[in-house]
């Protein structure tokens, strides 16, 4: 996988010139979306099948702060793949170094909402989630 690369805009700073905390979370999304289309599942084809996968947790541990116009790399890996579950994990790095570190887990539901068996009603996109573990 190609990592996803992101160049910190100067809104995403606060006043000290440092990227505020909350926009790592969003950084792991753009990359998990980017994850996703690398893997030939990009989102619209995704709830094209009727698929949707919420986040249910989230977390992320700050290592070192990044600034305006740094890019930033990020890794994305199936961490754990069930028929129900998915969780990726993000490696972080700017210049060479480890920035932070993260993991997202989703559930698979339908459009109505309803939990789906993604292993079974969708093994394309199962197999894959599982070839890239």
């Amino acid at each position: 996988m190609t990592p996803y690369l992101h160049k910190v805009n100067y809104y995403e700073t606060d006043k000290m010139g440092i990227t505020h905390h909350s926009n790592y979370i969003r950084f792991m999304e753009e990359a998990r979306v980017d994850f996703l289309s690398q893997i030939g599942f990009p989102f619209d084809k995704i709830e094209e099948k009727g698929i949707v996968s919420p986040v249910i947790r989230v977390e992320y541990n700050y290592r070192k702060t990044t600034t305006f116009a740094d890019t930033i790399s990020i890794v994305v890996k199936v961490e754990k793949l069930t028929p129900v579950k998915l969780t990726l994990s993000y490696e972080l790095s700017c210049n060479g170094e480890n920035c932070g570190t993260g993991k997202s887990e989703h559930c698979f539901l339908n459009l109505q909402g309803r939990p789906i068996i993604v292993e079974k009603d969708h093994s394309d996109f199962f197999n894959a989630l599982k070839n890239n573990m």
